[in-house]
């Protein structure tokens, strides 16, 4: 590992007794608990020497210009470009994962040299966004909380130059990070995975009760917040149980922006695709409770 990627991590707690020199990863709400050389769930957080750090700061995998639809967003600034970035690792082990090259990176390849990916600074991706006429970045294509402090320090730095800053999100991180967040944030895609934690700790290793929480806060303070749910068979093929879920999630955040995006065999799940005559089902039962919910992937 190149120095050059190691950032001292923000929200972690040293929690061991004498030099055993354990710490607690407080970012997401996997808590993990690390002994000195051990990485949390997602990978890129690990334990040097009784720290804890980042492996991924600045590491970037994509970076591309986006139709602001395509995160997305259809009501937020819409018919304009966004300046799209990405790193690697994720806090979800999602069996149908659609990004798994670059989430599961470290997972896949353990030896993996991130020196061959492109490496950014914060100030360096203002740049690039200015020179681009740009004036919007989402943190997109893996999960932004685990490159938190690139997407923190960035997104200070835009709210300076008055660009907006998007996160597209698992929604799975503790509050305290994510109010931190918060002020310079203008908008949210939100990915609700499932509508029970069984299925979410079964196929996903996370719980909803977060997610929820993360999207009620998001509109508490005010961020344009829009829900995907990949209508993944298994995970969605309950009718009642999927009304349920839009009930709650009206319930948590008002009448969002809701896109029901259609699945396609990845990764290690190779159920067939989502039946579009059921999608259309569930975007009925859905406008019960929203009056914008779109179908996406048909």
């Amino acid at each position: 590992m190149n120095p050059q990627h190691l950032r001292e991590a923000m929200f972690w707690t040293a929690i061991g007794e004498g030099n055993d020199g354990l710490v607690q990863c407080d970012l997401c709400p996997h808590y993990c608990s690390l002994r000195d050389g051990q990485t949390g769930f997602c990978k890129v957080r690990k334990n040097i020497g009784g720290r804890l750090y980042s492996l991924n700061y600045g590491v970037v995998s994509s970076i591309a210009i986006d139709p602001i639809e395509k995160k997305p967003l259809y009501r937020f600034n819409p018919g304009t470009d966004i300046l799209s970035i990405g790193s690697v690792g994720c806090n979800f082990a999602c069996k149908f994962c659609q990004n798994y090259t670059i989430s599961k990176e470290f997972e896949l390849h353990p030896e993996v040299n991130v020196n061959r990916y492109e490496r950014v600074d914060p100030e360096t991706i203002i740049e690039l966004t200015k020179r681009e006429g740009l004036n919007q970045i989402a943190f997109t294509y893996n999960e932004p909380t685990v490159f938190y402090e690139l997407v923190y320090e960035t997104a200070k730095l835009a709210k300076k130059a008055g660009i907006k800053v998007v996160l597209v999100t698992n929604g799975f991180i503790n509050e305290g990070p994510l109010v931190q967040l918060m002020p310079y944030i203008d908008a949210m895609n939100i990915d609700v995975k499932t509508y029970d934690d069984r299925l979410y700790d079964q196929v996903i290793h996370g719980s909803l009760d977060p997610v929820l929480h993360s999207l009620k806060l998001a509109v508490r303070h005010g961020i344009h917040v829009e829900v995907t749910c990949l209508i993944v068979p298994k995970l969605f093929e309950d009718k009642i149980l999927s009304e349920r879920l839009f009930k709650r999630i009206y319930e948590t955040a008002g009448d969002v922006v809701v896109h029901l995006s259609r699945y396609f065999p990845r990764y290690h799940y190779d159920e067939p695709a989502t039946d579009i005559s059921y999608m259309i089902d569930l975007q009925e039962a859905a406008r019960k409770y929203f009056t914008h919910v779109f179908l996406g992937n048909v």
